[in-house]
């Protein structure tokens, strides 16, 4: 059975966890993910403890999934782009891609970006993806505070992407 955006929000919730309100993380304070910002910006005005399941994914399928255009792309790398895309915003998402196939990162997923994706075996696409994410996240100051977690991330989402090719 193939595989869908229901699926990658089931992952990227386990890796985002529930409610959170640390003192260095520049979201502030987030539940699955979701900063209060956001939640506000789609008409959420309660608690961020009691933040509907319906409207965190009503959030992730427009502000990440479809943003990404994730349904173009085989759900091994969709998933990947798609975290990406929730831990690093949707541009850093789209740089990170484009320093992976060596084109020029500007942040728009255009014609070039999408033939040189069309052209990487999906391991090769994936394994140098994920490289550029951490050498991303080892550039972030606050990298000593949340980097073991960040690198549990990468870890996760390589298992997933050798469960997803197979």
């Amino acid at each position: 059975m193939a595989k869908t955006f229901q699926d990658a929000l089931k992952r990227v919730l386990k890796h985002e966890g529930g409610y959170v309100n640390h003192p260095s993380d520049p979201g502030g304070e987030t539940n699955y993910g979701i900063t209060k910002a956001t939640a506000q910006y789609y008409g959420y005005k309660g608690s961020m403890k009691d933040i509907p399941m319906d409207m965190v994914e009503r959030i992730y399928k427009n502000q990440f999934w479809d943003a990404l255009s994730c349904d173009s792309f085989p759900f091994s790398f969709a998933f990947q782009y798609f975290d990406a895309g929730v831990n690093h915003g949707l541009v850093n998402a789209r740089k990170i891609l484009q320093r992976a196939l060596g084109v020029k990162d500007d942040g728009i997923v255009g014609l070039i970006t999408l033939n040189e994706v069309r052209k990487q075996p999906q391991f090769a696409l994936i394994s140098l993806f994920n490289a550029e994410r951490i050498q991303f996240y080892t550039r972030i100051k606050t990298f000593n505070t949340f980097g073991k977690g960040w690198m549990s991330r990468v870890s996760g989402n390589l298992k997933y992407a050798a469960d997803d090719m197979r």
